[in-house]
């Protein structure tokens, strides 16, 4: 792709949007980002707090241990931590730096203050507004659609900032529907590394040290030490069980941060640590592995596009085929291989389903992982799903249509059914 093609600098810009560093799961940070710029806006430590959140919100927070709290879980610990130690200035690492009086102070907060957690449906999948009462003063903030987009800032009946929401679009964002199989390809082969290369090395870095981490500690349900300790120290074993563990140590409140991909820390190790495991076994040059990483990584973009930061729909799935795509690319696979790899995986995985962060993403993960592989495997012995094989059809784009669809879609009253199920409602 020349870069006079405006998909090259797009595609560059997306990298850039999406693979940004994030300590603790995405979703209890970007409540933390709400509330610590509702304190900031506010002025003060406030004395009510009420927390409103769509389902899908309450489902990614519900279970899962917001770091740098000494282990507090959900969706009270994730506010208190931005209020008591947030630095909204940075964003999805708002609480990166906090010290052991500050850890005290939200235990002694959440048993001080009036906190209230209201499920809203206001048609936005992602949707959380956090209020700050103090005497007669309040402030709110309001995030809608992705885990940065501040849409509402308003302090005592003034309104500061105001952003319209329309529907479930990213406004702000470069245009993902330009991503395509067949551009994202001739992109990854044809790119300046200088140009990707600090993105890319970065997520290499943060990545790979807490996946190096996950294997080291324990976290969790140590998904990844499992999976070494019953299939040895294979190539496609360590693979998955590195990306696992990366996940391992993330949602069990280890305090390193991880570079995403589509708002997920998940999806981010999991399209980057089996890509970098491969190329450091097959000895490729630094060249091909950066090439690799920015196949895997477009190519779950691409993906997750149609579907949506939030789904019934696990976002392993669409990470481990990109994942995927990036392995066959090492090996020395064309275009035909990438593609028939990403169908092949989103054939066999399809069927996982999000029920919010917290232990069992790791085996999730190492899934998604091992169907990426086998995908590709499948494709060197000349095997293949074809058109009308479930929800395969003829092409690869309209393959990926259909998945969009069924995550987007055709999950929609799972994710209520299972938030139902989290959450204790009978109805």
């Amino acid at each position: 792709m020349e870069k006079s093609n405006e998909k090259y600098q797009a595609y560059i810009d997306i990298l850039k949007e999406e693979l940004v560093p994030a300590m603790g799961c995405t979703e209890p940070i970007a409540l933390a980002y709400a509330a610590a710029t509702a304190r900031s806006v506010l002025g003060e430590i406030p004395e009510k707090v009420l927390i409103e959140a769509s389902g899908s919100i309450i489902k990614n927070v519900k279970s899962v241990i917001v770091p740098n709290t000494n282990h507090l879980k959900g969706i009270p610990a994730a506010a208190a931590a931005g209020i008591i130690a947030g630095r909204p200035e940075r964003e999805l690492e708002v609480i990166a730096e906090v010290d052991a009086e500050q850890i005290a102070q939200m235990k002694d907060f959440m048993e001080k203050a009036d906190i209230q957690v209201e499920h809203i449906d206001k048609g936005i999948t992602f949707d959380i507004i956090v209020t700050l009462c103090k005497g007669e003063d309040y402030a709110k903030v309001r995030i809608a659609n992705y885990h940065t987009n501040i849409v509402l800032v308003e302090k005592n009946g003034e309104v500061l900032k105001e952003i319209e929401v329309e529907g479930e679009s990213e406004e702000g964002l470069t245009d993902r529907s330009l991503l395509n199989m067949k551009d994202i390809f001739d992109f990854a082969e044809t790119v300046d590394i200088a140009d990707v290369k600090e993105v890319l090395g970065q997520q290499i870095e943060y990545n790979m040290a807490i996946a190096e981490e996950g294997i080291k500690g324990d976290y969790g349900a140590n998904i990844g030490s499992v999976l070494l300790d019953i299939g040895g120290d294979s190539l496609p074993v360590r693979a998955k069980a590195m990306a696992a563990a990366g996940s391992d140590a993330r949602m069990n409140g280890c305090e390193l941060p991880v570079i995403i991909n589509s708002g997920s820390g998940n999806q981010g190790m999991t399209a980057s640590i089996p890509v970098v495991t491969y190329a450091k076994e097959l000895g490729v040059s630094e060249e091909k592995m950066y090439r690799a990483l920015a196949l895997s990584n477009l190519t779950t973009i691409h993906q997750k596009t149609p579907i949506g930061r939030l789904s019934a729909y696990c976002g392993a799935v669409s990470a481990g085929a990109g994942a995927g795509a990036g392995i066959a690319y090492l090996h020395g696979g064309g275009y035909e291989a990438i593609i028939h790899t990403v169908v092949n995986a989103v054939a066999i995985v399809s069927g996982i389903v999000c029920d919010g962060a917290k232990a069992s993403c790791a085996a999730k993960i190492a899934s998604a992982v091992e169907a990426g592989i086998f995908g590709y495997q499948m494709y060197t012995h000349g095997q293949e799903f074809v058109g009308g094989d479930g929800i395969v059809t003829e092409g690869v784009e309209a393959t990926l249509k259909n998945v969009g669809r069924l995550g987007k879609q055709g999950m929609k009253e799972t994710n209520e059914e299972i938030i139902r199920i989290m959450t204790g409602t009978n109805c």
